[in-house]
């Protein structure tokens, strides 16, 4: 079963090219995981700071699996740029376009 995934990211003002640039090349390494199905990144039109990824990945061992990569790793380990630690929602859709 597939797993969606939304995660909000709240930068530093001090930080934000640095973290916009993390999470640029978290999209690119994470594309290239054959169990992603989607992974994409936006940024607020109001609060640059904030970036928001969405995400699905074919199963919950796929997701356990990317959270195991080194660059995701590299992320988490950058933490202390963010104003908080990432909002991380699992979900699953009640009404998707078709």
């Amino acid at each position: 079963m597939p797993i969606y995934l939304t995660a909000v990211i709240k930068s530093k003002a001090d930080y934000r090219d640095e973290v916009r640039e993390t999470l640029l090349n978290l999209v690119t390494e994470s594309r290239k995981e054959a169990a992603c199905l989607q992974y994409d990144l936006y940024q607020d039109d109001t609060d640059p700071n904030v970036f928001v990824f969405q995400e699905i990945w074919e199963s919950r061992e796929a997701l356990e699996e990317h959270n195991r990569q080194p660059y995701l790793r590299a992320f988490v380990a950058s933490f202390d740029k963010l104003q908080h630690d990432p909002e991380v929602y699992l979900t699953q859709p009640i009404a998707k376009a078709a």
